[in-house]
Order: C-alpha cells, then sequence, then structure tokens
C-alpha cells in the first residue's frame, strides 16, 4: 500500500550513517583506478564492496551536483525541502520570486547539531526543536537563548548555518557541498547546450513515486543508461520500436539514443521477421502511442495521444512521413491553443544531436524523445547498504499555467507493492537478479557493449576519476559517436 508522505519518510533519513568498513574514511583520495575500466569491462567490486561504498561516501557525495528538489515544490518564499543523501541533510529554501532566490544549508544547528527541518513545509524562521535557537531562511542566526553565556567565544557567523552550493537548472534545485566545486553550468556540459532549448524548467510534475530497489544504486544507474535490453526485457516494444542504440561518453555524463534520424524510434525492430505486408501507418502510430500510453505512462502527454488517434482519420495510404508530419504539427498546436506554450529554435539537427537518454553524473537520468513529455530517474543509496538504493521516478510534462495536476508523492518500501506500469515492473524484476549475480564467485566482472552501453564504461572511469582528483575532468569534452561496425 502506498504511504503518501511529504518527503522520504522520517526512518530514511535515521538509516543513512554508513557502518565502519575496511576503508579509512579521511584518506585523501580512493584508491579505486579508472585505468582499471575498459570500454568492455567494468570491476565487479564498484557494485557491492562496502569500501567502495565507503569511498563513494567520501569522496563522491559531498563533493559532487546533485539533484536536490525541483523549484516547483518550493514555489513560494520560505518554502523549504529537506535533502538526504547517506548521513548529510540539506535543507533548501526559496528566498525570493528568482530563479536564483534559492539558498541551501547543512540540516545542523550549530549549537549541539539537532536537525532543524524533515521532510518538506514552510518557514518564516528556522527554530531549533532542542534549544530554541533561531535563524532566518537566510542561515543568519536570530536568536541564542542565554547568549551571555558564551561571551566572546562565540564569534559573529559561528551560529549562523553552514551554507552549501545551490544551483538551478532546468527546474531543477541542484545542491554541492564542496566549496571549491566546478560552477553548475560548467559541470553540466556538453549535456547542457545539448538541451537547453528544450525548456525542462516549464515542465511540471505528471506524477512522482519513490521506491527502495534491492540493488547497488550505479546497477540501477545502468539500466535506465542503455537500450540493448529492450529487445529481451521490453520484447513487446519490438513491433513498434526500431531497438538498435549507440552511447558514448560526453564529459563525465551519457548519451545514449537510436541509430537513425532525430532519434525517434518508430518502426518495427529489424530482430523481428519482415511482414508481407506493410501495415496502415496511420494505425501503426495509433498502437505505437497506446503502447507508451499503458505500457509506461510516460514519455506522451495526453494531448499528443488525442493528435495520434486523430490522425487515423487522414485519407487511406497518407504515407509515413505525412503522417508523422502531422502529428508533430498537431501537437504544436494543441500545446499552443491550450497556452502550453512551445520552445524556439528547435531544428532536426539539434534534435538530432540532443539524443533519446541522457545521463547526468553521478546519479540522474532522463528520457526525452518528446519535447512536452520528459521522464526523469533519481538514483541515492539507503542507508548503509550498498546493495540497496532509493529510486525517485518523475513523469514530467508541460502544461498550461495553472493546469498542472497536483503533487503528490508516493513511497514504496517494496516496489512490487506500487501500481507501476508493464515497463517499469519489467526492470524492476530484472534489476534484483543483476545485483544478485554480480556477487557470484564466477562472474569477474560487467562486459558491456563497447558501441550501446558505452556510456556505462564511461560512467564507471569518471566515477574513479572523480574520486580520485573532482577537477580532472572539469574540461573533457565528448566522445565521438560510435556506430555499428
Amino acid at each position: 500500500m502506498a504511504i503518501i508522505a511529504p518527503i522520504e519518510r522520517q526512518d530514511l533519513a535515521q538509516k543513512t550513517s554508513l557502518r565502519a568498513s575496511t576503508w579509512r574514511l579521511g584518506m585523501p583520495a580512493s584508491p579505486y583506478s579508472p585505468g582499471d575500466v575498459r570500454d568492455d569491462y567494468v570491476p565487479n567490486e564498484d557494485y557491492f564492496e562496502a569500501a567502495f561504498a565507503a569511498a563513494e561516501a567520501e569522496h563522491l557525495w559531498p563533493k559532487v551536483w546533485q539533484i536536490a528538489c525541483r523549484l516547483e515544490e518550493i514555489p513560494k518564499v520560505g518554502d523549504y525541502y529537506t535533502y538526504d543523501i547517506l548521513r548529510d541533510s540539506i535543507i533548501v529554501v526559496r528566498t525570493g520570486k528568482g530563479v536564483d532566490d534559492v539558498r541551501a544549508f547543512h540540516n545542523a544547528c550549530p549549537h549541539r547539531g539537532t536537525t532543524l527541518t524533515i521532510g518538506c513545509g514552510h518557514a518564516k524562521q528556522f527554530v531549533c526543536p532542542f534549544h530554541g535557537w533561531r535563524f532566518s531562511t537566510d542561515g543568519r542566526n536570530l536568536e541564542v537563548v542565554d547568549r551571555d553565556d558564551w561571551g566572546d567565544s562565540l564569534a559573529d557567523g559561528d551560529a549562523d548555518l553552514a551554507t552549501v552550493q545551490v544551483g538551478a537548472w532546468g527546474g531543477w534545485v541542484w545542491i554541492n557541498m564542496d566549496r571549491n566545486c566546478q560552477p553548475l553550468d560548467q559541470f553540466l556540459e556538453p549535456m547542457k547546450s545539448r538541451c537547453d532549448l528544450l525548456e525542462f524548467d516549464k515542465l511540471r510534475f505528471s506524477w512522482y513515486k519513490t521506491t527502495v530497489v534491492p540493488a547497488n544504486w550505479k546497477t540501477v544507474v545502468e539500466a535506465f543508461t542503455e537500450f540493448y535490453h529492450v529487445q529481451t526485457t521490453h520484447r513487446q516494444m519490438l513491433t513498434y520500436t526500431r531497438d538498435y542504440s549507440t552511447s558514448r561518453g560526453m564529459g563525465r555524463h551519457g548519451w545514449m539514443s537510436y541509430e537513425f534520424g532525430t532519434g525517434l524510434p518508430i518502426g518495427r525492430s529489424d530482430r523481428l521477421e519482415p511482414l508481407e505486408v506493410e501495415p496502415d501507418f496511420r494505425e501503426y502510430l495509433y498502437e505505437y502511442g497506446k503502447q507508451f500510453k499503458i505500457d509506461l505512462a510516460a514519455m506522451q502527454s495526453e494531448r499528443a495521444f488525442q493528435v495520434i488517434q486523430s490522425l487515423r482519420e487522414l485519407p487511406e495510404g497518407t504515407s509515413p512521413i505525412d503522417v508523422l508530419t502531422k502529428w508533430g504539427e498537431g501537437i504544436y498546436q494543441a500545446a499552443i491553443e491550450e497556452g502550453s506554450g512551445w520552445p524556439e529554435g528547435l531544428t532536426p539537427e539539434y534534435m538530432a544531436e540532443t539524443g533519446f537518454d541522457w545521463h547526468v553524473f553521478p546519479n540522474t537520468v532522463f528520457l526525452h524523445p518528446a519535447v512536452e513529455a520528459v521522464l526523469w530517474y533519481r538514483m541515492r543509496p539507503f542507508g548503509d547498504d550498498p546493495e540497496k538504493c532509493l529510486f525517485d521516478v518523475w513523469s514530467l510534462e508541460r502544461y498550461a499555467p495553472g493546469k498542472e495536476p497536483p503533487l503528490t508523492r508516493e513511497f514504496y518500501e517494496n516496489f512490487a507493492d506500487g501500481d507501476w506500469p508493464l515497463i517499469y515492473r519489467q526492470d524492476f524484476e530484472n534489476i534484483p537478479r543483476v545485483q544478485k549475480g554480480l556477487r557470484s564467485r564466477g562472474f569477474k566482472g560487467a562486459r558491456p557493449s563497447p558501441v550501446q552501453e558505452r556510456a556505462i564504461a564511461n560512467f564507471h572511469r569518471r566515477l574513479r576519476q572523480f574520486m580520485q582528483d573532482p577537477r580532472a575532468d572539469d574540461d573533457l569534452g565528448p566522445e565521438p559517436r560510435r556506430h555499428k561496425s
């Protein structure tokens, strides 16, 4: 049964102390060499060893940009959101009406460390529930009870909340605990410049689900960083999806798309026997859209599906290219008429380069085949167990202002308790089996495809490099696009 909560339950935050391991916290750099990763090989220790998870806790999460929440979750001045990652808890608070009017602080009273917030809500001040110290929403201390007890030992600023780096892009609030980190705009490249025109900041939540997956957070990242599994896991899609794909490293990030045109995969897979008679493309597109609507419930707005249905009224024999053109024109027109607006400057060349699926280092993935509907994921470690993770699934759509549905967050301790469409259930059934197999004595390391799963190897190489030196890849550019040999 779903537990509806403003954000992760309080007891999740209480599970986030990483237990002692063979890894000695505080060492200057991680001992895991990026040179141990090949385009076709990833060491299995990355997925379950407590020492590797401890290295991440010390050298990744406190130093990397990561999504905390969405701006629409803190729409009013004084609205706050509590973001938890392992032992760290961060308060993100709206301080003004502008996009940049957001601050972030460590969620710890400077008196004796009491957390000030749980979940999300609204505050004019933050008040310590233990001893009553008070803080403004910009982090300044407003009251120390019996301040004279400290005399001159409590200097100006000592009682203020500790700040965290914060930035906004794509409608998301990103945080970084490292004062010396690369600026967010630079960190997000080259993904940012290839996606800016899509106006992700204009999207709003269609639905929001969180679950605990019995697998390492990287195992889950990988499951959504390649399309190679479609031909077996989601075989029902092959009737309407040309599934052969390609991927490449984009600096620290990963880019995935299909091997033709703009990356829109509509068509019968070459893995299937060809049909003797080509189907009526009007009906073919309708069945394609219906599959996404039922089996995924994301990456397609309701108006896009309504347009697909209207295309069945086109004259018999209308060519596929004309049907697709009418579909695009119809979606655009419906969005304008509904007041949702539409991005400017999009070209076929831009859409081809923006791809289909991005992995943004280290722990978020989004799929955006449609301009107005995006499926976004976030994966985080779950407490001290390297073989569990918190998995957020966000369906985002472009709505007319004021027409977006009310935000409801659903949390499932066990993913099987949730009402997930078919495609998610298929992935959830496989991911724990992957994690179990990683521990087999006979399994020495992952063997990703150097073409279709190249982004996975890039991810592990960049992760190990970041843990040795978080600024080493700051200027790393995109790999060339790889094609089937």
